[in-house]
């Protein structure tokens, strides 16, 4: 039965990937008027993005601006080396970095299983205690976000960080609530529970001062799972100190931008089912949510976006002027404009025509415009 979850659980939560995710809110301190906001936009320049595919399965794709780089992708966790906890589904750790050394860099962590064994009978006799395996999963009493984040998540991401201060945190109540809402809707009788929050860090690395937001959701498979935990929508981005308002924009067209290949993702929903032995007792889920994607290959799922998404973040939905597909954006500047490739450019000049740009070098970009809202559809 646990099994069965844990399947389903992943289903969704690949699922929700094409929700552009992420979901989260990458404002999370910023209290700035909107006159200052106004102000700021007026001085971002033209800034061209490109999409680029996940290297090692092209699993999605993602806007990346032009120049910048992208480092890691997909992997996958070997059960018979580290055993099955966390070998169903695949790990994601992607960056997409201004440099080599990313001086500027968001990066999505990978979603990793915890076992807390004060559950479970052999725990409760001392067999597993904290820092030991079980079943693949590295045994933690459960954390909550804030926790996670400062004794997990920074350490991963930083090992050689020096002078760690943290400047500000929050918990995101709005978000896991959201979050838990969701999961409830979709299937009422898991157990799960949810906590969320964001941290604000300074810290030198290799003799650079940066600034980070570092963001966790906490799920808690409650009394169904036993004891497992872990987290999820992990990310953080990062610049050099006192800078990270200004490339605020960039990081949420970023991070916005995610485009799940859909055939990379039936191939991994069988791919799990065959290795958690579970592909009988999963068929009709399978194949109802084969169906759904090809039925809503066309649309993202307006229910994530407009009730998760749209309402934490500040962004717009834009038509494809080739596609006609509805595709979300950023609304740090004013106008958009996209071609067939899928590269966007972003100016807040009303006479601005990328197609007579010399620094762009293409002349098949039109205006991509905000959709039209009911009732003037």
């Amino acid at each position: 039965m646990k099994k069965t979850i844990s399947f389903l659980m992943i289903v969704l939560m690949l699922l929700s990937c094409n929700k552009k995710s992420e979901s989260n809110e990458i404002k999370f301190f910023n209290s700035n008027g909107d006159e200052n906001n106004s102000q700021s936009k007026q001085k971002i320049p033209e800034l061209i993005f490109e999409r680029k595919s996940e290297p090692n399965e092209n699993a999605f794709s993602i806007l990346v601006p032009k120049g910048w780089m992208i480092e890691g992708g997909i992997y996958r966790v070997n059960a018979i080396q580290n055993g099955p906890g966390n070998s169903i589904a695949a790990k994601l750790d992607f960056s997409v970095k201004k440099d080599d050394v990313g001086s500027v860099m968001i990066r999505l962590l990978p979603d990793v299983l915890f076992f807390d064994s004060r559950f479970s009978p052999a725990g409760q006799m001392g067999l597993f205690p904290e820092g030991s395996y079980y079943q693949g999963m590295t045994v933690y009493n459960i954390m909550d976000a804030e926790e996670f984040i400062y004794k997990i998540a920074f350490p991963y991401a930083h090992a050689i960080a020096q002078n760690v201060q943290i400047l500000d945190k929050k918990n995101m109540n709005k978000f896991a609530a959201n979050y838990e809402a969701w999961i409830k809707r979709t299937l009422p009788y898991l157990t799960m529970s949810y906590d969320a929050a964001c941290l604000k860090f300074r810290y030198s690395e290799n003799g650079k001062s940066y600034d980070e937001y570092l963001f966790a959701l906490i799920e808690n498979w409650g009394q169904l799972g036993g004891g497992m935990w872990g987290n999820k929508e992990t990310f953080l981005v990062r610049s050099p100190q006192n800078k990270l308002n200004n490339w605020e924009p960039i990081f949420i067209t970023i991070h916005n931008s995610v485009k799940l290949n859909t055939d990379w993702l039936i191939g991994e929903l069988k791919g799990q089912a065959a290795r958690g032995q579970i592909l009988i007792d999963t068929q009709n889920e399978i194949q109802q949510i084969e169906k759904e994607i090809i039925d809503h290959k066309q649309r993202t799922n307006a229910e994530i976006n407009n009730d998760m998404y749209l309402t934490l973040t500040e962004q717009e939905e834009y038509v494809n002027p080739f596609t006609k597909e509805i595709e979300i954006g950023t609304n740090q500047w004013k106008y958009r404009w996209e071609n067939q490739s899928g590269d966007v450019i972003y100016s807040n000049d009303e006479n601005y025509n990328p197609n007579s740009d010399i620094n762009v070098n293409r002349s098949d970009f039109k205006k991509s415009n905000i959709r039209a809202r009911f009732p003037n559809q």
